[in-house]
């Protein structure tokens, strides 16, 4: 696998996670996953979609996107801090307890599976 094909990857697994993380959270707190117009899990996944879009170009992630240091914790905290930026700006909530929640939801799935395939890369003795 060549460096292009290990960044789309690693934006889409992302972008998954985004995704997964916004679902869940609309689901318990029984939102449904499309919400009235059927936009409800764009309306709640996209200010995170674009933190992440940000971090991956301030970490300049498609260097090393398999990478938990620094292009996961870039990520990750760029998805978070600018997430919440947006949801404000368009009147979406930003309760300290969800910023908390968002912020450990997104470390384990954004820093996690960076982590987890360098253990194996390194297990299995590939380059990371």
């Amino acid at each position: 696998m060549n460096i292009r094909q290990a960044a789309a990857g690693a934006a889409a697994l992302d972008a998954g996670a985004i995704i997964l993380f916004s679902a869940i959270g609309r689901a318990s707190h029984d939102e449904g996953i499309l919400g009235p117009w059927g936009s409800g899990l764009a309306t709640t996944a996209w200010p995170f979609l674009v933190g992440a879009g940000i971090g991956w170009a301030l970490a300049r992630g498609w260097k090393a996107p398999c990478a938990w240091k620094p292009t996961g914790l870039m990520v990750w905290g760029s998805t978070v801090a600018w997430g919440m930026l947006l949801r404000l700006a368009s009147g979406q909530g930003v309760q300290v307890s969800f910023v908390i929640v968002a912020g450990t939801v997104l470390a384990a799935f954004l820093v996690g599976w960076r982590v987890i395939s360098g253990f194996i890369a390194k297990r299995k003795g590939l380059k990371g």
